[in-house]
């Protein structure tokens, strides 16, 4: 599959997604949101794709953040609807993949960016990153659940402190309040990426889909955490993962887990 805007690659079952738009430092306008639709949908189809890393192109920026000459001159309902389709066609869709996907921020991640990033399930940082919502300094607010996300990782207060002052965490600073679990320098960013997936892959891809599906839900109005985790705590009893993950303990061997 061919896009404009975005690269795609696959190795050992390992897919890398890199946003391509360097002279606008990666900023996320329409048409590179539904190409990471497009991009996200097919390696979760394709089985052999077990973890997914999610970049910027080269060292400046991993998404500085969206486009604002595409919607600087929208009125109340197209600015709400551009939120809308957003959050359903991307971001949303980002977090409640079965298959595991690791945001390597690579450098500023501000805005729709670090929304993005926000909406992967973890994050590592290059110690040069740059993390922050800075959308009050434009007169709006996030629009792609920045508002949402962000105080369930880093808390109520920070994130209120974050996003009324539009201002800025270091790498260090980020992985402190609990944004991102790893900073290594900027070379070493992908090897790190590659050397956890290779961890997730290890173990039943069927597993890791459900336990993703469970933390998710203790986040959503409305829906009992609990609940879910019981109901694909059973789900996997059926499961040749389950059969095969425990026969092969009893059978001190490694496991050769296929997803089903």
């Amino acid at each position: 599959m061919n896009f404009e805007n975005i690269l795609t690659t696959s190795e050992n079952g390992i897919a890398t997604v890199t946003i391509n738009r360097p002279t606008k430092l990666n900023a996320l306008n329409k048409a590179t949101i539904q190409e990471l639709h497009m991009a996200f949908e097919a390696l979760e189809k394709d089985e052999k794709v077990r973890a997914i890393i999610l970049t910027g192109s080269e060292n400046k920026a991993f998404v500085a953040g969206a486009d604002i000459s595409e919607f600087a001159d929208f009125s109340v309902s197209e600015g709400a609807e551009l939120a809308a389709k957003g959050q359903a066609s991307l971001f949303d869709f980002v977090e409640n993949l079965k298959t595991p996907v690791i945001a390597a921020v690579n450098g500023f991640a501000l805005g729709g960016g670090l929304e993005l990033a926000m909406a992967c399930h973890f994050r590592i940082a290059s110690d040069n990153a740059k993390m922050g919502l800075p959308e009050v300094s434009l007169g709006v607010i996030p629009g792609y659940g920045g508002t949402q996300r962000l105080p369930q990782l880093v808390g109520k207060g920070k994130a209120m402190e974050l996003i009324m002052t539009a201002g800025m965490l270091s790498a260090e600073e980020a992985k402190t309040a609990g944004l991102v679990n790893h900073v290594v320098p900027q070379a070493e960013l992908l090897e790190l990426a590659n050397s956890i997936a290779q961890k997730i892959m290890r173990n039943s891809p069927l597993a890791i889909g459900k336990a993703i599906e469970a933390i998710n839900a203790n986040f959503k109005d409305g829906v009992d955490g609990y609940a879910i985790e019981i109901k694909n705590f059973g789900e996997s009893f059926g499961t040749e993962d389950f059969k095969e993950g425990t026969g092969a303990f009893l059978e001190k061997r490694k496991p050769v887990f296929t997803g089903k």
